[in-house]
């Protein structure tokens, strides 16, 4: 297959093999610097969508620090990143509570309940912590149910009618988050809802927390939107610090996943199996659904051959899509899945024992590929027992 031109030499890494352009995180970085220098803003980097801390050197130097799902996430963000290191989960457990408050700088409770069960433990812990509540606004402009934390019946914040009765002294904070890669006029709508629920809770609290889902560094995304909405709420509240934790925002379009033409069957067409996976390397392929761009490969029909392309599971459904090129593929060919940062690596497993991508990235200056991470055996075996 003739090589379309690609941004670096695919060549150059294992196969397959997650890259990251540092020029295009930085980039993406320097814009959210910029979104948190005019508004006033705090931004954190929510670590469920982008967690490769060999970046986190240079990350650190435009965020303010990290917000994690857990005891885990939080000692990573702590020992890796450094900053503010936030904390929310839909519950925790006394053990999980006691390795997150070596950490925490804020917490964010899913309920009432589970904010009195852990009130006094917070409150007698050698660090001070600030506590938050993670709370529903019951309004979503979400377009996938899978997620929408606002979808009817969510296990995800506590509803206004919920609170009625609760005395929030001592909570310091409110959280809520509603958006899923959506732009600033998502975020300006929710606000009206969460300030009509929950505006009369603001004057008694520190800092009020946005959650992520804000695709700040897409192309159409409406920056000045997002300045002048956090100004216009830091104007009616002057005392509250705004937080914004996007984890797509931060790696959107930096990444690609290198893979490689194992065979070619045939049944009803044309099907390339991959050295890669869509249910163990990106499984958002099928649980979004979405079909990810390839460099140089078009619609199915669109250009001179079509193949789908199947993963190397046994999953009958390992399928990642139908895609045409303009030449035939052939076994060792080089495909390029772009937008392959976020999420994506977070969200790999070894189903099948299938190895995990290498991690790489691009040298921002010189364009050199350098092999961060590469796994094996060991990597599948000790997650078992």
């Amino acid at each position: 297959m003739e090589k379309p031109a690609y941004p670096f030499d695919i060549d150059a890494c294992p196969s397959p093999a997650f890259v990251v352009d540092d020029a295009l995180l930085r980039k993406n970085l320097t814009l959210l610097k910029q979104v948190q220098v005019d508004s006033g803003a705090r931004i954190l980097l929510a670590l469920k969508g982008f967690a490769m801390w060999d970046t986190f050197p240079m990350v650190s130097e435009y965020l303010v620090g990290t917000t994690s799902s857990g005891q885990d996430e939080a000692r990573l963000g702590a020992e890796t990143f450094g900053g503010e290191v936030h904390v929310y989960s839909p519950a925790f457990t006394d053990a999980e509570m006691a390795v997150v408050l070596q950490y925490a700088d804020h917490i964010s409770f899913n309920s009432p309940a589970q904010w009195l069960r852990f009130r006094d433990t917070v409150a007698s812990a050698p660090r001070q912590i600030s506590c938050g509540l993670r709370v529903n606004p019951e309004y979503s402009e979400g377009k996938v149910a899978l997620y929408d934390p606002c979808a009817p019946g969510s296990r995800l914040g506590t509803r206004a009618v919920d609170l009625e009765g609760v005395d929030p002294s001592g909570l310091e904070g409110l959280h809520f988050h509603t958006l899923c890669e959506q732009n600033s006029d998502a975020l300006e709508h929710t606000l009206a809802a969460f300030e009509a629920r929950f505006g009369h809770l603001l004057p008694g609290m520190r800092w009020v927390n946005f959650g992520g889902g804000h695709h700040i560094t897409r192309g159409d995304y409406d920056v000045d939107r997002l300045v002048r909405v956090i100004r216009d709420v830091k104007a009616r509240y002057p005392h509250l610090e705004v937080y914004l934790e996007p984890g797509e925002a931060i790696a959107l379009n930096t990444g690609y996943l290198v893979c490689s033409v194992l065979d070619i069957v045939e049944n009803d067409g044309a099907i390339a199996i991959l050295d890669t996976s869509a249910t163990a390397h990106m499984p958002d392929v099928l649980e979004m659904p979405y079909r990810p761009q390839i460099i140089g490969a078009g619609e199915p029909g669109e250009r001179a051959f079509s193949y789908r392309l199947g993963g190397m599971t046994c999953l009958a459904g390992d399928v990642i899509g139908e895609y045409s090129f303009d030449a035939p593929l052939a076994i060792g060919d080089r495909l390029v899945f772009t937008d392959m940062a976020h999420y994506t690596m977070v969200k790999t497993t070894t189903f099948n024992g299938i190895r995990l991508p290498s991690i790489c990235r691009i040298d921002e200056r010189n364009r050199e590929i350098r092999t961060v991470k590469t796994f094996g055996y060991a990597d599948y075996m000790q997650r078992l027992s």
